[in-house]
């Protein structure tokens, strides 16, 4: 790792005009990881990356567009269109950068079929990953939802549930805390790794590379063209950054770029 640092700094080219600040807002893992990896290259390219720690999905994108901070690395746009429509905000995509397949997680049961009748299944409460969640568990025949291509289905879309699984719905970053506790837990990857879960692993079920829900990097429509940004966006996009990804999540994240 410490060798593919050194080369990703390598490349950079110098500049030697005064480091323009740019302060980005991400959750720990991966979004703060792989920006912290950028930050040696972007600041030989005259670009101070600051990097905010998150463990929610709001508060990142509240202070962007309070213009608080320059940008975000944390959503997928289904969730960003989701939280636009809700609080009236204009945040716009600037980038997609790699792929967290949500996964189903239990630590009493070693596969789906296992699952009792009545089983406890948790899954996200925001609408986008509550859909997504439910959208997994109808491609695992699970259950039936009313139409199996609703990004946005909710538990009352559920036609058939033949094991009779009862539902939970709970804040996403606060799922992995219970997973001790109930049958089935629907966990993003991001949490699931800081949760120690190996997603290539320990997913009962897990979403494969055609999944939609591609993290971005979000910005203000009036911050989105900045030069600063720009030289960002070229960092998440480097060979370095696919090979950090690679190295360092070992296809539990999945990355965009092509080299």
């Amino acid at each position: 790792m410490k060798k593919l640092l050194v080369a990703f700094a390598a490349v950079a080219a110098f500049s030697a005009h005064a480091a323009e600040t740019l302060t980005v807002a991400a959750t720990p893992v991966p979004h703060a990881e792989i920006l912290e990896f950028v930050k040696p290259a972007l600041a030989k390219e005259g670009v101070d990356l600051k990097v905010k720690v998150f463990t929610d999905y709001v508060q990142p994108n509240v202070q962007v567009a309070e213009k608080r901070l320059d940008a975000n690395f944390f959503q997928h746009q289904p969730y960003l269109d989701e939280f636009n429509k809700a609080k009236g905000t204009k945040l716009v995509n600037v980038a997609g950068v790699h792929v967290e397949p949500l996964g189903a997680y239990s630590s009493k049961y070693k596969q789906l079929s296992e699952l009792p009748g009545g089983a406890t299944v948790v899954i996200p409460n925001d609408a986008t990953n509550g859909g997504r969640a439910l959208l997994l568990l109808d491609k695992a025949g699970l259950i039936k939802l009313k139409d199996s291509n609703n990004i946005l289905a909710t538990i009352k879309d559920i036609t058939e549930n033949p094991k009779d699984l009862k539902f939970r719905e709970l804040e996403a970053a606060t799922i992995p805390r219970v997973l001790t506790q109930v049958d089935l837990a629907l966990i993003n990857t991001n949490y699931a790794l800081e949760a120690k879960l190996d997603p290539s692993k320990d997913a009962l079920v897990i979403e494969g590379k055609d999944s939609p829900y591609v993290n971005i990097l979000v910005a203000r429509p009036d911050d989105k063209d900045s030069d600063a940004m720009k030289k960002l966006v070229a960092a998440l996009h480097s060979p370095e950054v696919k090979q950090f990804i690679l190295e360092k999540y070992k296809g539990a994240i999945l990355s965009l770029i092509h080299i």
